[in-house]
């Protein structure tokens, strides 16, 4: 019986030991193909680094590039850091970790975030500032609107409403680089008007986030010491939120122009019911769906077109600038409505129906 036993375990090892030759002389599928000459592609993953979540724009930008991305075979790794730069920079490092093919990013502060780029690039990965642009590095492309146009076409609204007054200039972040392009624009505007002594800027401030909160206090101290003001020129729409709610609290809501930028619903709305005077619209589809097309371009080691470069303190980068428009109650349907950033009923919900726009 032992001998027996021997015999068949014998067997069995002999039998074990052929299959698993054959497994390993084998090649596998992608190696069979890799053998006769067929190439094969891993999916490419894009790190999406963003700044913050919170604020409607940035939630509609994660959301068409992750779809744009995503229909051109590409997967997208998505974080927020909330505000908060060194998260950020750890989040970035994490994603490199991580093995990402090409990373976006959205910085919350852009000096600080250039170290980032040169750690991306020893690991082979090509960085691509996405809006905001990332200062003194290496940067590979950035891809963002025309911001000087963005504060030219805030302050003209408010300019074409109050030619002549004090003017309270409520900023975007000051770690922000667009925050600076977008004063550059409204002073572009203003400045002949301040020299000429038709305007007076009484406030001047930036505003650490681009906070509505951090606006409102701003401009309610201002006025609770007695001050007036003719006009406001907020940055983005954050902060003419803020601005608005100041001024409703002393009865000026509606009297005193305020612009913005972003076309978010609720200052479209404000817009309509006529207690913010613009917002610039950029339309979120196209530097989504623009940047998410560069991306993989990168990530394919394909040329990539740009419209220009933008200096960041160390190299000019090659850059894509998208244009913007400034919507007023004029042209509220044949922009931000007539594209379907918003829907007229969502805009409109708040006006009586006798005074909305015919739809047709």
């Amino acid at each position: 019986m032992r001998k027996g036993f021997l015999d068949v375990f014998v067997l069995l090892m002999l039998v074990a030991a052929t299959l698993l030759s054959g497994c390993a002389s084998a090649p596998t599928d992608k190696a069979a193909d890799e053998q006769k000459g067929v190439v094969i592609d891993d999916q490419i993953i894009i790190g999406l680094s963003m700044s913050d979540l919170r604020v409607e724009r940035w939630q509609r930008d994660r959301d068409l590039f992750t779809q744009r991305a995503e229909a051109l075979g590409a997967s997208v790794i998505a974080v927020s850091a909330d505000l908060d730069a060194e998260i950020q920079n750890s989040q970035i490092e994490n994603l490199i970790l991580q093995g990402v093919d090409v990373l976006v990013v959205i910085a919350h502060d852009g000096v600080k975030t250039s170290s980032i780029v040169e750690k991306a690039h020893a690991a082979g990965i090509q960085v691509i500032a996405y809006d905001r642009l990332i200062k003194d590095s290496d940067l590979d492309f950035y891809i963002s609107f025309d911001n000087v146009k963005v504060g030219e076409e805030e302050a003209k609204a408010v300019v074409n409403v109050a030619p002549k007054g004090k003017y309270a200039y409520l900023g975007g972040s000051d770690t922000d680089n667009n925050a600076h392009l977008v004063k550059e624009g409204s002073f572009n505007v203003l400045q002949p008007l301040i020299d000429s002594g038709d305007i007076e800027v009484v406030l001047d401030v930036f505003n650490d986030g681009w906070k509505s909160t951090e606006a409102y206090s701003q401009l309610k101290a201002y006025l609770d010491a007695g001050n007036t003001v003719d006009a406001v020129v907020a940055a983005n729409d954050g902060t003419a939120l803020g601005a608005i709610q100041a001024l409703e609290e002393k009865g000026l809501a509606g009297k005193v122009p305020v612009s913005g930028q972003d076309a978010s619903l609720g200052s479209c709305q404000s817009v309509v019911e006529g207690v913010q005077t613009v917002t610039v619209y950029k339309p979120l589809s196209a530097i989504a769906y623009k940047a998410a097309d560069i991306a993989v371009q990168f990530a394919k080691g394909e040329s990539v077109e740009s419209t220009s470069t933008v200096n960041n303190g160390k190299i000019d980068v090659p850059s894509y600038l998208l244009d913007v428009v400034g919507v007023t109650k004029d042209n509220m349907m044949e922009t931000v409505i007539a594209d379907g950033f918003h829907s007229y009923e969502e805009v409109y919900q708040n006006v009586p129906a006798s005074e909305r726009p015919a739809t047709q």
